[in-house]
């Protein structure tokens, strides 16, 4: 495994704080932080005001707070308390031997760990390498892993300027901007060797050599590596190919779909690790099927063809696309210009190698799919609902001329959430109380969940309440500082603090502002919207988040539709549209609202998980 010099980024900042404060920077520089209630608010306590501007991320907290304050905190016995008793938690949590895994799946050992590729995850708002559903579920899989002692690392991208951030003009149309990630004050740890220099891998670029460098994030028990381009020794346009999450054009795509897959195989490979099973998370990850297969035939001397075997053994896939569109294809003009010299090293012919990614055999302008070579390459493949597993059946029977639909060997796995990081503590804690201690470990345990009818009404409903309060006032908050930033006169910007009412129901809606998600959905009968959102007898509210691709026309025009309907007399305190989406707002929704509404065209959205969030906040 990867050796570090002893001077890590925890142990710098230990060295700046208060000797019993000093593993506070432990607990900084792991993310199971996140998932535990108790220990987000021990940060908070530092300083609220700072903990709020510096976008919760505990690093920049303690760096940028007074000594002074952190003297207070050293010698506050109160506060003291709490930090021993969440390290002696940390300690144990990440001591614990007779895990899940160590009991029901001893087969998968920390020797050859699941390697989970995805070019998204979603940990925290503090580290913005996601964008949307799939980096969230990536980043509760590695929380999920975690929890039960799955032996697992995750491999992605480090994104320099992340995924763009969004603001609305006056007219409601989205403007996109990025702004760099302050790496250096981040949950992050660049991995050096012994001499003090940052491991990297060289992987080519066209005709060019490119270096990538590793970066370490700590997710509880699991490890995320993160590749990043952004090095003095690479040419300027290369520092950049790790600088924008889904931007750029299809030879900036290739670009990071070849560094993710056979940057990350290399990189596994200089840090010391041998997965025993390679986990694709979509199609964007598929080129490490050709990495792998690379390393076996010059490690073993033998053809392609009699190492594919063992190579789809140690492969599965999670694709999550449910229209033909969606899945990435490279035409053969640009994969000639990036793998010109690679499949030579496979022992294949331009077109053998060209025919792993075609849909279509024999097809001279069939373009490569990164789906196809998913399939092809891996033994077990799934959708992520039943009916997702339907739709992928029927979409890539192609691929299999010989079988029936229903024969097509593409399964399902239902995408599920992690109940730790979306319950709201004061729930957690009314659960924990009721139902089991653990019973976000046992979730699955249908007696506990009978014990819920044990919970007085009226302590769920002031948890409840309190929360909804929570929100509105986040939602006033945001609105608030959206309209100082448009410049909008002082009265509209006192006006957002009679936006919403915590005492009536509350509808949210948030996700990706898509046209088959039909964000606009309510304004097909803008008479009638009117009417139920403007009715005093039966008060009724709604509130939406979320953000357009920058290249989705009608993804915009659809959040221009809602800005303009929020600025209507008769509903504009019962609409309200909070601005620049991210895992934050995300959390306030789903744990205040009374109904969440998602209306997406079937079967076009292969597996919603909001509204699995809402349901365990009551």
């Amino acid at each position: 495994m990867v050796s570090t010099v002893s001077s890590t980024p925890a142990a710098r900042l230990s060295a700046k704080l208060p000797r019993s404060l000093k593993r506070l920077a432990d607990l900084a520089h792991n993310y199971w932080w996140c998932w535990v209630a108790d220990q987000v608010s021990l940060f908070e306590l530092i300083n609220p005001d700072e903990w709020e501007r510096c976008g919760h991320n505990p690093i920049a907290l303690l760096e940028t707070v007074s000594y002074e304050r952190l003297t207070q905190l050293s010698i506050d016995p109160l506060y003291l308390k709490r930090l021993n008793s969440l390290v002696a938690e940390f300690d144990r949590y990440m001591a614990a031997e007779n895990t899940w895994a160590v009991r029901i799946a001893p087969q998968i050992s920390k020797d050859h760990p699941v390697a989970y590729f995805c070019a998204e995850f979603g940990l925290h708002e503090s580290l913005p390498v996601y964008s949307g559903g799939l980096g969230i579920l990536a980043g509760d899989h590695l929380k999920s892993a975690s929890d039960l002692g799955v032996p697992m690392v995750g491999i992605g991208l480090l994104y320099r300027q992340g995924y763009f951030r969004q603001r609305l003009n006056r007219d409601g149309w989205q403007e996109d901007y990025y702004v760099d990630a302050p790496f250096d004050q981040m949950p992050l740890e660049l991995l050096k060797n012994e001499q003090g220099e940052p491991y990297f891998v060289e992987i080519q670029v066209r005709q060019r050599s490119v270096k990538v460098q590793i970066w370490r994030v700590k997710v509880g028990r699991v490890d995320l590596y993160l590749l990043d381009t952004n090095r003095d020794d690479n040419d300027p346009i290369d520092r950049w190919l790790t600088g924008h999450l889904y931007g750029g054009n299809q030879e900036t795509r290739i670009a990071q779909e070849i560094i993710l897959g056979i940057g990350g195989v290399r990189a596994l490979q200089v840090l010391g690790i041998e997965p025993g099973i390679y986990h694709l998370n979509e199609g964007h990850a598929a080129f490490c099927l050709l990495e792998v297969s690379r390393m076996e035939i010059e490690r073993t001397g033998k053809s392609f063809y009699d190492i594919e075997a063992s190579v789809r053994d140690r492969c599965v896939f999670t694709t999550h696309t449910p229209v033909p569109a969606g899945h990435d294809v490279f035409s053969a003009d640009l994969m000639d210009s990036f793998f010109a010299q690679y499949w030579g090293q496979m022992k294949l012919s331009r077109e053998q190698f060209l025919a792993l990614g075609a849909r279509r055999l024999g097809d001279p302008w069939e373009p490569f799919g990164m789906t196809v070579l998913a399939l092809r390459l891996c033994r077990t493949a799934n959708g992520v609902s039943e009916l997702h597993g339907q739709v992928s059946r029927q979409m890539w029977n192609v691929l299999y001329p010989d079988k029936t639909e229903e024969t097509v060997p593409i399964g399902y796995v239902t995408n599920g959430v992690h109940a730790s990081t979306w319950t709201a503590s004061l729930l957690s804690d009314l659960y924990s109380q009721y139902l089991d201690a653990e019973w976000f470990n046992k979730v699955f345990d249908s007696k506990l969940w009978a014990r819920v009818d044990d919970i007085p009404d009226e302590e769920l409903w002031w948890r409840h309440m309190m929360l909804k309060e929570r929100l509105v006032a986040h939602a006033r908050f945001k609105i608030k500082q959206s309209r100082s930033n448009r410049g909008e006169t002082p009265e509209a910007i006192a006006a957002a603090d009679q936006i919403l009412d915590p005492n009536i129901l509350t509808i949210g809606f948030a996700r990706r502002f898509s046209p088959y998600k039909r964000g606009d959905l309510l304004l097909r009968d803008a008479e009638r919207a009117l009417k139920i959102f403007s009715n005093p007898e039966r008060p009724v509210q709604i509130i939406f988040s979320g953000k357009a691709h920058p290249a989705d026309e009608e993804g915009k025009r659809i959040i221009q539709r809602l800005m303009e309907w929020c600025k209507q007399p008769a509903v504009q305190k019962r609409v309200a549209f909070i601005e620049d989406y991210d895992m934050y707002t995300a959390r306030k929704l789903v744990q205040g609202v009374d109904v969440w509404l998602n209306n997406p065209r079937r079967p076009l959205e292969a597996s919603g998980t909001s509204g699995q969030k809402v349901c365990f906040n009551g």
